[in-house]
This record gives structure tokens, sequence and C-alpha cells, in this order.
């Protein structure tokens, strides 16, 4: 199980690095100069995606809580709420650097999906961290 969540951080990590190549050039095609939400697609891809990852396979071999009920549900919703949040960023990003105002609608429909991606991504975390902390209790109730 450890090598998926290795494989899973491989992915946002090329996921990131291309989010950070496409800010880069895209912006710098438009002779956009300034800020934009698409500078931290980059970042919430390597920090959330990569390294979380990295640190969920190293949970997995020391207390097996992938095992647990409910952590599947609790990987998709993670997967899910990044990956919205990094849409949503995209989105606006996109919205900024060319310069386009977005109708109040757009706006804040655009608003409310960020908000969800941010919502299930914080469920999604805070629910693996409770399967981790049960494994961890299991464990040491079984060494004693």
């Amino acid at each position: 199980m450890s090598k998926r969540f290795i494989n899973t951080a491989i992915l946002y990590a090329i996921l990131a690095m291309v989010g950070g190549v496409f800010y880069r050039e895209f912006t710098k095609f438009l002779g956009f100069e300034g800020q934009t939400a698409l500078s931290v697609v980059h970042t919430h891809y390597f920090a959330l995606g990569m390294l979380f990852f990295l640190v969920l396979a190293l949970l997995q071999n020391a207390f097996a809580f992938r095992q647990r009920k409910g952590a599947g549900i609790a990987l998709a919703l993670y997967h899910a709420g990044l990956n919205v949040t990094v849409l949503g960023l995209l989105l606006r990003g996109l919205a900024q650097a060319t310069g386009t105002t977005l109708a109040r609608g757009m706006d804040a429909a655009l608003s409310g999906i960020s908000g969800l991606g941010h919502m299930a991504l914080g469920a999604g975390l805070v629910w693996l961290l409770v399967a981790v902390a049960k494994a961890t209790g299991e464990r040491e109730r079984a060494n004693g």
C-alpha cells in the first residue's frame, strides 16, 4: 500500500511542476506582471499532494492505517478536495492573468466551488488523521 502512496506523491510532484511551468510561461506569454492565483497551484500540489502522500506512506508503513474502515473514503475525499481546490485556483488565476472581469454570479460560483474543495480537503485530512490515530492506538494496545 505504501507504494501506492509513493506513486501518488510522484503524480502530484509532476502536476506541481506542470502547474509551475504553466504559470511561468502563461503569464510571460501574456506579459502579465502581478499576483495571480496561478502562482499557488505549484505549491498546493507540492505541499498538499506530494509531501502529504510521502508522509502517508511513512505512516502506512508504521501503523497500517489504510486497513481502517473508512480510510479509502477519506482518501477519495482528500483527492477530490485537493483537485477541486486547484481547479478553482486555476480558473481564478486564468481570469486574473487574462484580465477577464467575472460576472458577480460567476465570481461567487467560483468562490463557492473553491470553498467546497477546501472543505472536502479539510474533512479528508481530519478523517485520515483520525484513522492514523486509531491505528496507532491499536498498535500500542497490541504491543502492550
